[in-house]
């Protein structure tokens, strides 16, 4: 497994959050895809900006409202020009995250046949510029709970459509990662690793999501929330998973520098994955 970290702590301060990633060790990382299109036209010049921070581009969040057949178009040329800048950037993965905010009752069949032909099409546009598509349910989006997962996967092409599970997601959406992860273990191609508050209840008045990919208040620092983990890691060595493992925390709870490092040390103590070289372990 390979560890790469999500720079969505430092919210819109790509440069910050590259160096403070950096002093930690990490050496890939994943970002805001707005801020990574920003150099879309400067392909060259983000690829420096990477190197020159020690990293390399794990995956970009792409998506979009997969369920509306009037935006089908648009969600696929969307995707396409991600994977495009991805592929330029020597980056093979793209997340698929599902469109928000989620109606009342849930995704309807029909609306999850839509989403699959949609995202079977953006897959394959993706495929043929050798970028994986990996789809991501979420909170509060039109992929969400158990029964969605399972349409969307059924009704995807396995050769162009794989998954991402992200362990909070699943978690605090009523599903053991495990369960769901086991179910597609052949479809794993990318990891976003994260832990989640203890609040019971989800108040969408008090953390509203309007697009599905928000930053969310209710994920904590690895190991200090209410995930068991030690599943999970037992199981990704025990399928021989070897992509990446993406550690992610929406807003830190002190400072982004500090929450990296708890995430960074969890993984390397608790589970002996490396984040840093042997010549960065004084960090």
């Amino acid at each position: 497994m390979k560890v790469s970290c999500h720079l969505i702590t430092w919210g819109e301060d790509l440069l910050k959050g590259l160096e403070e990633a950096s002093q930690l060790g990490y050496q890939a990382c994943e970002t805001f895809t707005h801020m990574a299109l920003r150099y879309e036209d400067k392909v060259e010049e983000f690829k420096e900006l990477l190197a020159n921070n020690g990293f390399v581009l794990s995956a970009l969040y792409g998506g979009g409202r997969f369920s509306d057949k009037s935006k089908q178009k648009e969600v696929i040329e969307y995707n396409t020009r991600v994977a495009k800048f991805l592929a330029a950037c020597g980056s093979d993965r793209i997340v698929f995250g599902p469109g928000g905010p989620r109606t009342e009752g849930g995704t309807t069949l029909e609306e999850l046949k839509i989403a699959a032909e949609t995202i079977n099409e953006a897959a394959k546009r993706c495929s043929d510029l050798g970028v994986k598509a990996c789809v991501h349910p979420h909170l509060w989006t039109e992929i969400q709970n158990e029964n969605e997962i399972d349409t969307i996967m059924e009704l995807t092409d396995p050769n162009y459509v794989f998954f991402c599970p992200d362990t909070a997601h699943l978690t605090k959406a009523g599903m053991d990662p495990v369960a769901i992860m086991r179910r597609y273990r052949d479809r794993i191609a990318y990891l976003h690793l994260k832990d989640v508050t203890s609040e019971d209840e989800l108040d969408a008045d008090k953390f509203p999501i309007l697009t599905g990919n928000e930053a969310l208040p209710i994920f904590c620092e690895l190991g200090l929330g209410t995930i068991n983990f030690q599943p999970i890691f037992n199981f990704l060595e025990e399928i021989g998973y070897g992509g990446w493992v993406t550690v992610e925390i929406d807003q830190s709870t002190s400072t982004p520098y500090q929450s990296l490092q708890i995430c960074r040390d969890f993984v390397e103590q608790k589970f002996g994955l490396p984040v840093r070289s042997n010549s960065d372990r004084t960090v």
